[in-house]
């Protein structure tokens, strides 16, 4: 192991956990925390990217320090408060505490945003990436949210809805590989589907089973993201696949479509692929029709977009993706992809290497300067 190379990297990883909202001692001390794990796992098994690793580790080193210290100060206050022991019914606390957030007096928009950041434990970019706003504008609706339930009793408890678009963009952050915390949010979803018959819930707790049964094959032995068509399927989970989709069956068999359920049903599309090739585009644009209709989404529309140019060709997709923002997050990479299906390799090369630029991770911003430096690698030969 190169010691001189760990020290040169100390500096420029602290730098990359503060700039994602860990306090500088924090920093310090999860790179510390990395620099020990690098030392035990390195001398057998080197990464490709050694400052990618270390960021990586370090970042979940500080989320797990951060969670543990919430918990710690959450069990304190609950022992404080607690009124004596006597007959109750048991219920799960964190639960309580994303519908407590969810408060009435509060719009949907806002109690989300409250939720993500005070029980979620995501940073205020990490939520305003979520709702493709910038950073300032969800601080500000944050704080206007934390105001407008100051002197407020928390007696009533806010709408399933709401709590269950906090749950899914809990997931949604877990499952990007910044924050890990998809497990959790499938334990409060199962919780919440186990006292709930709401079709949407089912639908939630479907769409993260079946995401999360492709967590393993999603990045290889060295950190880097593999995207789904060169996925190992034989890394899925097929047991979290198969309870997905019956629970997916189970709601969709009450008639009552939402958007949850939609997109449970495009991910069952893709898991039940036995390879890439096999992948039945078709009919998963026609559930994309079925979530854009509910929802207007432009994300659903840019996902849309590049399931067309897979079931009628690279020009459909293009001239959809042509009708959308191109300050759409992810709509250059599309549009790359799009490219290059066509045999556009000099935009292609060009549209990955703008995407990299934009990319909101470091796993994305690396696979697509990847993907830039092989089709310039092909121009060139």
């Amino acid at each position: 192991m190169d010691d001189g190379l760990l020290r040169t990297l100390i500096p420029t990883v602290i730098g990359i956990l503060v700039r994602r909202g860990a306090g500088f001692a924090a920093a310090e001390d999860a790179v510390q925390d990395a620099l020990v794990e690098a030392l035990r796992v390195w001398p057998g098994d080197a990464p490709r990217d050694p400052q990618g690793w270390l960021v990586t580790v370090a970042w979940r080193k500080f989320l797990d320090a951060t969670r543990a210290d919430t918990s710690r100060r959450h069990r304190e206050e609950r022992v404080e408060s607690e009124p004596e022991p006597g007959e109750g019914e048991a219920v799960d606390d964190t639960l309580q505490l994303y519908f407590l957030c969810a408060h009435p007096s509060l719009t949907p928009a806002s109690a989300v945003a409250l939720t993500l950041r005070a029980v979620g434990g995501l940073t205020t970019r990490q939520i305003a990436q979520a709702y493709l706003v910038p950073e300032a504008t969800m601080a500000q609706r944050i704080s206007r949210a934390k105001r407008t339930v100051s002197d407020v009793r928390f007696t009533r408890h806010g709408d399933v809805t709401t709590v269950l678009r906090v749950l899914y963009l809990v997931f949604n952050e877990g499952y990007s590989g910044d924050v890990d915390l998809a497990a959790e949010a499938i334990r409060l979803t199962r919780e919440l589907a186990a006292r709930t018959s709401d079709e949407e819930v089912a639908g939630l707790l479907a769409l993260m089973l079946l995401h999360h049964a492709r967590r393993p094959a999603r990045t290889g032995p060295d950190g880097r993201l593999v995207p789904l068509a060169e996925q190992d399927r034989g890394r899925w989970d097929t047991r979290l696949i198969a309870e997905g989709v019956e629970v997916l069956q189970a709601a969709l068999a009450r008639d009552r479509l939402g958007e949850f359920q939609a997109q449970a049903a495009i991910a069952a599309l893709h898991a039940d692929a036995q390879t890439a090739e096999d992948t039945d585009w078709v009919q998963i644009v026609e559930w994309y029709d079925e979530l854009v209709r509910l929802t207007g989404s432009p994300v659903a529309r840019l996902n849309r977009a590049v399931a067309l140019g897979e079931a009628d060709g690279p020009r459909a997709g293009l001239a959809a993706l042509a009708e959308l923002d191109p300050a759409l997050p992810r709509h250059t990479a599309a549009s790359a992809y799009l490219h290059e299906k066509d045999g556009d390799l000099a935009t292609a090369a060009r549209l990955y290497a703008d995407a990299a630029a934009l990319a909101p991770n470091l796993p994305e911003r690396e696979h697509l300067t990847r993907q830039a430096a092989r089709l310039n690698a092909r121009l060139r030969g």
